[in-house]
């Protein structure tokens, strides 16, 4: 039936598929389907301006006279038909286009992003704050050189440490990226409300190891005596030299990561109460379970899970509750629905955040979707 109801909006509609397209209507089981394909279609058509009445009309008239071979009685029928669908839909859609209209015209309080900072915490306590808008030497208080910032990106000193290690801690906060390369020369872009640990120079004996909090794709550097280890939580991923994809969220109850290309491994830590290891190979995604510490794989679009390091949010099948709390991450706003219906609906679509505001990506939920909202001291408020 849906194949019907878009040729039927894309006026390729015969009469058979009209008699069917009838009948279906007429079904109040499957009222709400058709009442969200006319709804999403009209709000198609608003924003493409082609809503002349009289042009669907003609359109009409001139499908039903190619319709020859039929007798007049089924073709008047036919007609009937069709127009009763017509009229119905440009009913539904006048209703639509006079509360779209409405609603722009209703003025919004404006959001208004809080602007948390990215910071660096130096491993003798000293906390820095890192601007993306100039470049700048990083060094320690007592002058030592540590690295170079460029923009977004700040990039450490080829060294090793004879000695103990020391830590720096980078935190990046919801609404930003950065990303950061080590002294080993692996590059890791850091999304919004993550934190990495790592040390300003890795020792020439031994892994090396980091500790993320939050999500990061890694491009680690090739060497075959020394691993490169990321402990999320109770996981261990042990590489080589290759491309990953890591989250690891508090609100989570799993850790996932996705391998773009080389070879991982995944290890519950050694304090876990349950010992678990698995290879990776490229295009899967293993998925440690943090309740039963089990992890498992599946073959998975790497594109869909690194799409974020270049400001986009791609959605698939995804509840709008999981939804909602990636525009609060890329957005750093504060969003409360009060709808739990709507909670559990399932949505696909694709958001570039460098270029829509939060106000737009709303306004789209709500003209397609018909979802409303209310700015509340600068919180969006799903009723």
């Amino acid at each position: 039936m849906k194949s019907l109801l878009v040729k039927f909006l894309c006026d390729s509609a015969n009469s058979q598929d009209l008699d069917k397209l009838n009948d279906w209507v007429q079904d109040e089981r499957y009222a709400r389907t058709f009442k969200e394909y006319v709804k999403t279609h009209f709000a198609i058509t608003i924003s493409m301006n082609k809503t002349d009445k009289e042009e669907i009309k003609k359109k009409l008239l001139k499908e039903i006279r190619k319709e020859k071979n039929y007798a007049f009685r089924r073709t008047t029928t036919t007609f009937l038909r069709y127009a009763a669908i017509v009229i119905f839909i440009l009913g539904m859609g006048y209703v639509f286009k006079d509360e779209f209209y409405k609603r722009k015209e209703i003025p919004q309080q404006s959001i208004v992003p809080r602007t948390d900072q990215i910071t660096l915490k130096l491993g003798n306590g000293e906390v820095k704050v890192l601007n993306t808008d100039d470049d700048a030497n990083i060094q320690t208080s007592n002058g030592k050189w540590l690295g170079t910032k460029k923009g977004n990106t700040l990039e450490y000193g080829k060294e090793t440490a004879d000695g103990e290690l020391v830590y720096n801690t980078l935190k990046v906060p919801n609404a930003k990226r950065f990303n950061i390369v080590l002294s080993d020369g692996t590059k890791v872009h850091l999304n919004s409300g993550s934190s990495l640990r790592y040390p300003v120079n890795f020792s020439h004996n031994g892994k090396r190891e980091v500790f993320l909090e939050g999500e990061a794709f890694l491009e680690v550097a090739h060497d075959k005596e020394h691993p490169f280890v990321v402990r999320a939580n109770d996981l261990n991923v042990e590489v080589l030299g290759t491309r990953f994809n890591l989250s690891n969220y508090g609100e989570k109850s799993s850790t996932e990561v996705v391998l773009v290309d080389g070879l991982v491994s995944l290890e519950t830590a050694s304090e876990s109460p349950k010992s678990s290891k698995m290879i990776l190979e490229p295009g899967f995604m293993g998925s440690f379970d943090q309740t039963t510490k089990d992890i498992s794989k599946e073959k998975v679009n790497t594109a869909l899970y690194t799409s974020w390091i270049d400001g986009n949010i791609v959605i698939r099948d995804e509840s709008f509750g999981d939804i909602l709390i990636k525009l609060e991450r890329f957005y750093n706003v504060t969003i409360i629905n009060n709808n739990e219906k709507l909670t559990k609906e399932r949505f696909n679509a694709t958001i570039e955040t460098e270029k829509e505001s939060i106000e737009q990506v709303l306004n789209y939920f709500k003209q397609v979707y018909q979802i409303d909202y209310e700015i509340v001291e600068n919180k969006v408020v799903i009723n």
